[in-house]
């Protein structure tokens, strides 16, 4: 099934569409850690982005995997609330042929937070 990359963007400062955060760390660098920290499958590389253009919707995420799968932005996420929603989330993704995990079968985050779903380059 080939390896999924899992971006964190580094640059977002709202959390679950909140106002802006001033406080350092800003919220995908406390998510990032917190997912460092975590258990994720050996085929899930997370990847710090300097910017997702997502910015109304930060905190946010992408998970990517390849020319044959679909990819998938998500936003309005917390750092502190939805690290194991997002480890889930992207287990299953992992565990895709093709990243279309069905519908019912998606952490709740991954249902009603995306933001865009790509097709597969090919």
């Amino acid at each position: 099934m080939g390896g999924v990359t899992l971006m964190i963007c580094q640059t977002c400062r709202r959390v679950a569409g909140g106002p802006p955060e001033t406080e350092e760390p800003r919220p995908g660098a406390r998510l990032l850690g917190r997912l460092e920290a975590a258990c994720l499958p050996d085929t899930v590389t997370i990847r710090p982005v300097a910017c997702l253009s997502a910015c109304t919707r930060g905190c946010t995420i992408a998970l990517s995997g390849g020319p044959k799968r679909w990819s998938y932005i998500y936003g309005d996420l917390d750092p502190d609330r939805h690290v194991e929603a997002i480890l889930e989330g992207a287990a299953r993704y992992a565990a895709s042929e093709d990243g279309r995990v069905p519908w019912r079968e998606r952490p709740e985050i991954f249902r009603k937070q995306s933001i865009a779903r790509l097709p597969p380059q090919d």
